[in-house]
């Protein structure tokens, strides 16, 4: 095919889909404020309750899904809603830019950016400084983990609540746990998927895709610092019980193939590699994760790393959930999981 045809092809494929998620808007909430708002040209929708309350809200910071391609404020509108309803809090929702349009990482950095804005004005929208939360879904959770890494150390903010992670993609390193193996052919994320789309966000060449799966990207010094955080060994028997064949030997390392992926090994893109000096300073975490999700043991190795560190962490995992479980939640919530010491709640299962 002409390359010409291939670009508008991909261009299509880009706008199709953004416009399905985007899907149509719900009609006018009469329990909510909601405000269009630009926090320093950052673009967020702002939810506030109408109900009373004897002193300032919490306010949640959240960061939507799709791969840093698609998603939008309209396509989680209904979530948003939601949660500000249910918890009444302050929900804000990021519209950070997309690739390929604008390239990675302008999505974690405008994340960033609105997160620390809505840090220093939070009194101007009745919200307590330190009851913010971060919270997003899928490569929204990504997000969500690489802005609580990237707060720690600063001193110009108040510290995060918390951090919810909603089935999050955490690492590029290892493409062959439990939970890769048993759904790797299971809609929607199948396992080839997960890597294309990663190399798309990247704006990388998807021929290597095979050659990642194997790992040839990972160096002998790198598997051997990794093993420790990614090993098998650190998620629990009941998950493997569906099937787990240990790998075999790692596939010979290419420096060609590193290069190409060096970006996928980045704490910013996989913040399950990022260092433990900063992993022990990050808030209390809540993590969703779901059974038929090729991203599962994500969530699970992240969990098993802020608790070694003392993190308190509290997992919901939903046996029959599968990846983009919490985007059909709008006629579906029957109840909320209330998380302990959170004073958040979030939706626990769908039927």
């Amino acid at each position: 095919c002409h390359p010409t045809f291939l670009a508008f092809a991909l261009i299509c494929e880009v706008s199709l889909l953004r416009a399905i998620m985007d899907g149509i808007p719900p009609l006018k909430d009469k329990r909510l404020i909601i405000k269009d708002l630009i926090f320093e040209k950052v673009k967020v929708r702002l939810y506030q309750p109408k109900t009373s309350t004897t002193g300032q809200r919490r306010g949640v910071l959240y960061f939507h899904g799709g791969v840093g391609r698609f998603g939008s404020i309209r396509a989680y509108e209904r979530t948003c809603r939601i949660l500000a309803r249910k918890t009444n809090s302050v929900v804000v929702s990021v519209g950070y830019r997309l690739a390929p349009e604008f390239p990675y990482p302008t999505q974690f950095h405008d994340c960033l950016t609105a997160t620390i804005h809505f840090m220093k004005t939070a009194q101007d929208y009745g919200v307590d400084p330190a009851r913010i939360i971060v919270c997003g879904d899928s490569s929204g959770g990504t997000l969500t983990a690489a802005v609580a890494q990237a707060l720690v150390n600063r001193k110009d903010v108040p510290k995060l609540r918390a951090q919810i992670l909603i089935y999050p993609f955490l690492q590029a390193a290892d493409f062959n746990l439990p939970s890769y193996q048993q759904n790797a052919k299971i809609p929607v994320l199948i396992r080839e998927r997960t890597l294309i789309l990663g190399l798309k966000y990247l704006n990388k060449d998807i021929s290597a895709v095979n050659i990642l799966l194997k790992g040839s990207h990972i160096s002998e010094e790198r598997r051997q610092k990794y093993q420790k955080w990614l090993s098998a060994d650190n998620i629990p028997h009941e998950f493997k019980m569906r099937g787990y064949t240990p790998p075999g030997p790692p596939a010979p390392y290419s420096e060609e193939i590193y290069k190409l992926a060096k970006p996928f090994l980045e704490p910013l893109f996989s913040p399950l590699l990022c260092e433990d000096n900063v992993i022990a300073q990050l808030p209390e975490t809540f993590i969703l994760t779901c059974e038929y999700d090729v991203l599962r043991d994500d969530g699970l190795l992240y969990k098993k790393r802020l608790e070694d560190h003392g993190i308190k962490v509290t997992l919901c995992h939903l046996e029959e959930g599968f990846h983009g479980t919490i985007f059909l939640i709008d006629v579906n919530l029957h109840y909320l999981l209330s998380l302990p010491d959170f004073y958040l709640s979030l939706p626990a299962k769908i039927f």
